[in-house]
């Protein structure tokens, strides 16, 4: 009986690009792809570490799957990314609450996948979470099973260095390391000729790419946004403090990139900021906004934003506040800290912060950044955008949705047009979440 594959992913962008490895190699290995697991002989969940409550839901979905195994006891059950790498063989502990794991796998070892299951095959437990100095899987064509194939992730780099002092990437992750642009570039012109028309650029702090010293992120972007005037690009995520004035000159330049940057600020006072490791301070946070700004008029500029961070004062909490009214972001990510066991912060400070406080104040964030969303679409209104084509809306097939270069997402009427078509589309209302709008 053939081999068959059934992967959940749950978090990042780089994480849906490393499940599209990971089928890559298991196909070539002769396993089949399922969209169900009741029909999968191997289920693997590619997992996130960068909250508790990532990984409590992963962890509830493992003992869901494990139903499973009543009717094939012999049914694989692997456990793939960061979480793999955080916590290691404490998941295999989860077998005396009746949850049996077969399989754990780190970020770096995939290519290890065909013969760790042939040890679980023989009856053995199987773990590699070995990180590495090198792998970026740059030889691998990935397998974009569950694209609308008008849209691909295209992995730049691996790792992260910066060490925030919340954030446990560097530690699930690894040693950042650069991808070989010859093999980025191919990869792109591939998805170009099988009519894909968007890609986005993924790494931890894409900012920082830097290979053999020559070629930097903006020299990168221009070289793919030089391939066709058809492709749009888009690239995440951005750290504040490698943000170059280069990397916006090229963004400024080329109208195939997209003007949208995601640039995370997570807290709006430099007490904070200092406590995080964040290596910048507001004000040198809001000269790259200005300069953003004044080169790109048009672009949307979106963040992340953490509040109830361990020491975090009432006087920090208005500071976060007061950046927010000064940059009004068109969108954010807004959450509750959440200590992370073996980070820096985890260590050295107190989660001190009341629940309640935390919740608060995050709900103080919310409504702010909900207004100045809203706020951001009403100023769209009549204006005319191109949009590119992915599909059905989710509300109905009568109308369609894509985003415009802002990564904004607008609907509008389903003139029969296919995925992968450019459309221009009159705003003519919103929500604090989307634009909608007719097809002119």
């Amino acid at each position: 009986m053939a081999s068959k594959l059934y992967i959940e992913t749950y978090g990042c962008q780089m994480n849906f690009s490393d499940s599209e490895i990971v089928v890559s190699i298991l196909k070539n290995h002769d396993f089949e792809l399922v969209n169900d697991p009741k029909d999968a002989t191997a289920i693997f969940i590619n997992t996130c570490s960068i909250r508790d409550n990532a990984e409590k839901r992963v962890i509830k979905r493992l003992h869901n799957l494990n139903a499973y195994r009543k009717k094939r006891p012999d049914l694989i059950i692997g456990v793939l990314g960061c979480m793999a790498e955080r916590v290691k063989e404490s998941l295999f502990e989860e077998e005396k609450l009746g949850m049996r794991i077969d399989m754990i796998v780190g970020p770096d070892s995939y290519r290890d996948l065909p013969k760790l299951l042939e040890s679980v095959e023989q009856g053995q437990k199987a773990i590699n979470v070995i990180l590495s100095n090198e792998e970026t899987y740059a030889d691998l064509m990935p397998v974009r099973y569950s694209s609308n194939n008008v849209s691909a992730f295209i992995s730049i780099m691996r790792g992260c260095e910066n060490f925030c002092s919340y954030c446990v990437v560097p530690y699930t992750r690894g040693k950042e390391r650069s991808r070989d642009p010859k093999s980025i570039i191919n990869e792109a012109k591939q998805l170009i000729d099988n009519g894909y028309r968007e890609i986005t650029l993924l790494g931890q702090n894409v900012n920082s790419y830097n290979w053999d010293n020559e070629i930097k992120f903006f020299h990168l972007l221009e070289k793919i946004a030089s391939l066709s005037d058809l492709l749009r690009i888009r690239f995440a995520t951005s750290h504040p403090k490698d943000l170059s004035n280069e990397l916006v000159n090229v963004i400024a330049a080329y109208p195939n990139v997209c003007r949208s940057i995601h640039l995370p600020v997570q807290s709006g006072s430099n007490n904070i900021l200092k406590k995080m490791n964040r290596k910048y301070t507001v004000e040198s946070y809001l000269e790259r906004i200005d300069y953003i700004k004044n080169k790109i008029p048009d672009c949307a500029i979106s963040t992340d934003l953490i509040t109830g961070f361990s020491g975090e004062t009432e006087k920090d909490h208005n500071s976060t506040i007061d950046l927010m009214k000064k940059v009004k972001f068109d969108f954010a990510y807004m959450f509750k800290y959440s200590e992370r066991e073996g980070t820096i912060a985890a260590k050295t400070f107190v989660d001190n912060v009341p629940e309640n406080v935390k919740t608060e104040r995050l709900e103080e964030i919310i409504s702010l950044q909900q207004k100045f969303s809203k706020q951001s679409n009403e100023k769209d209104i009549g204006k005319v955008f191109e949009v590119l084509v992915e599909g059905h809306s989710k509300r109905s097939h009568k109308e369609l949705m894509g985003r415009n270069s802002q990564n904004k997402v607008v609907i509008f009427g389903n003139n029969g047009k296919p995925p992968g078509e450019y459309l221009n589309v009159q705003i003519k209302e919103c929500t604090s979440a989307t634009l909608k709008g007719d097809v002119v």
